[in-house]
């Protein structure tokens, strides 16, 4: 059968390339190309930023200890090292990141500082920083404010602070889960503990360094029979009566002051008065033991001269007379002024007793 259409006679269309068995064409293989650098370069770009990772991983486990403190490593929860093996000291350290090893800080060169929950007012911060009274409403508010029971039955404010310092890392760290509150807990122990054996007189102001003293003591006591690992540097303790009555403690404590200062004064002029009689008595005493010295040398030394001159008077007593009258007359007209010369027998003196005495010339005169 003939074909109607004639399809052989229609002009054939080219088959491509590939159908030929050629290669892919330069297009095709640009893109292949391009491609395959893309990847490759994805690839290392990946592997780059999964090495920087890893290195940042690793670098953040580098820590550094500081000069006033040591680091306990947990791996796991866990204590690395041995004994004091445990405690890095101060310089550059590794560790595998959080969470897998855990950096505890123990601040073992400096101070630190708790104080007591209980016994103070309610105040605020900023009322504690002026030191500003809280307002007295004329009852006690014990859901708000501590206090703490005297001995006597009084109630006073007490507030207690600590400085310490760690010396044992380990036991502060490892064997107590909180050492801070346990030492609040300690503070309010010792607080009432105190307040218990006080007056509340004594405690607000007869003896207030005798009940910081003994909450002092007190804290001492149970810090050493815990061994909390640490070492008590300062510790103070205020006390203050309720508000309502903090006029008239002020009033006492003014009267117990002016009291204070008229006794300081009383005894000074006590002292001084007892110190000036004390003066004046032992310089009576020297002067009448050097007197006592002068006249018994004056004795011993005219004793001396009467048993020098003894012999000769016995010797030719009216001779002595003679001389003796003789030396007495030299020291008399020695000093007069006017001088008369009578004769031996002579029965009759008259003196003219209006007459005035002869001025002596001075002798400085030139």
């Amino acid at each position: 059968m003939s074909d109607p259409l004639n399809l052989d006679r229609l002009p054939k269309r080219p088959k491509p390339a590939d159908e030929e068995g050629l290669a892919p064409t330069t297009f095709e293989d640009a893109s292949a190309q391009a491609l395959s650098e893309a990847l490759r370069s994805s690839f290392r770009i990946i592997r780059l930023i999964m090495i920087g990772l890893v290195l940042l991983f690793l670098c953040s486990g580098v820590f550094v200890v500081q000069p006033n403190e040591q680091v306990i490593l947990l791996r796991l929860g866990k204590p690395v090292g041995v004994g004091e093996g445990m405690l890095f000291q101060p310089g550059w350290h590794w560790a595998w990141p959080y969470p897998i090893d855990e950096k505890v800080r123990i601040r073992t060169g400096q101070s630190q500082t708790v104080t007591s929950s209980t016994g103070w007012y309610a105040i605020t911060p900023e009322m504690d920083a002026t030191n500003a009274m809280p307002t007295a409403y004329g009852f006690l508010r014990p859901e708000s404010e501590g206090y703490t029971l005297t001995g006597d039955g009084g109630i006073v404010h007490v507030r207690a602070t600590l400085k310490y310092r760690v010396n044992k890392p380990l036991r502060y760290h490892l064997d107590f889960a909180d050492v801070p509150a346990l030492l609040t807990n300690v503070l309010n122990e010792a607080i009432f503990y105190a307040s218990a054996r006080f007056t509340a007189d004594a405690a607000v102001y007869k003896d207030r360094p005798g009940f910081r003293d003994a909450v002092m003591e007190r804290v001492n006591e149970l810090v050493e029979k815990l061994d909390l690992g640490i070492v008590i540097e300062t510790g103070d303790v205020e006390v203050m009566p309720p508000a309502d009555l903090f006029a008239s403690y002020v009033e006492v404590n003014n009267a117990e002051e002016r009291r204070g200062t008229e006794l300081s004064k009383a005894r000074s002029y006590r002292d001084e008065t007892v110190r000036t009689a004390v003066g004046q008595a032992k310089a009576i005493i020297n002067s009448g033991l050097v007197s006592s010295n002068w006249l018994v040398s004056q004795v011993v030394a005219d004793e001396r001269a009467f048993l020098d001159q003894l012999p000769m008077y016995r010797e030719n007593r009216d001779l002595y007379k003679q001389r003796l009258l003789a030396a007495a007359m030299e020291r008399v007209l020695t000093n007069a002024n006017v001088k008369f010369t009578l004769p031996e027998q002579f029965d009759e003196l008259r003196l003219q007793v209006t007459r005035e005495p002869e001025k002596l010339e001075s002798k400085t005169s030139r």
